[in-house]
């Protein structure tokens, strides 16, 4: 935006005397949102006129990681508890390699706070279908999907996350919210981004699809993707 002569603006700031015929500004909120507009030439606060508003999101509908993300499941494996984002087609997201992405509240050693772009990349969890033999012709059938029981994602194996959990040892205590979230989900949310355990304040994640777009088609004339 600065690249193409628009001006930042503090949206809590008195704006009186800032805007001007012509001018060019911007303004983010929470950083996720941007809003750009652009003042005619002709513009007179006296004089009547119109505007044109133009909007677009880049999110799409997805499982994002609830607040409290640790959940015990059955014979011997941890999942993660999520919720459902939009206004999705659930059923699309059985048998899927999927990966957590999104930002990350990070507690600097001044005591204050940045955010952080993080993207665990390699598959780490899955919403498994249940076997056939397991399901009745009438649930074959409906396929019908219970959205807090039936997506929540497998993640590890209790055994194996108790053994191999790299936590912080020397950290004595931990916080409500740690205790909220599995310390292997953590420790690799710190290593991607090169940080104690402990210096993860917050975060806000989703899970995502690791498999990228391709061409197919005999000729390669069609686009297989998400989110299109």
């Amino acid at each position: 935006m600065l690249g193409n002569d628009f001006k930042k603006l503090n949206e809590l700031d008195k704006w009186e005397g800032s805007i001007v015929p012509g001018g060019k500004y911007y303004y983010t909120r929470n950083t996720s949102t941007l809003v750009a507009f652009i003042v005619g030439e002709s513009y007179s606060p006296s004089t009547p006129g119109g505007f044109k508003v133009i909007g677009g999101h880049t999110d799409s509908p997805n499982l994002r990681i609830k607040p409290c993300s640790k959940k015990k499941g059955a014979g011997g494996i941890t999942q993660l508890n999520v919720e459902c984002y939009g206004g999705g087609l659930w059923h699309t997201w059985f048998d899927r390699d999927l990966s957590v992405a999104g930002r990350v509240i990070v507690r600097q050693s001044d005591g204050t706070f940045k955010q952080e772009l993080v993207n665990l990349k390699k598959p780490i969890c899955r919403v498994p279908s249940l076997c056939i033999h397991l399901q009745t012709g009438e649930e074959r059938a409906a396929f019908k999907i219970n959205k807090e029981e039936h997506l929540q994602p497998i993640f590890a194996q209790i055994v194996k996350n108790t053994l191999e959990s790299p936590a912080d040892k020397k950290q004595k205590t931990k916080t409500a919210w740690e205790e909220g979230h599995d310390p292997i989900l953590l420790s690799m949310i710190a290593s991607a981004l090169d940080i104690p355990t402990s210096s993860i304040a917050d975060f806000e994640l989703s899970l995502y699809d690791t498999q990228p777009a391709s061409l197919g088609g005999a000729n390669d004339e069609f686009l297989y993707s998400a989110r299109l």
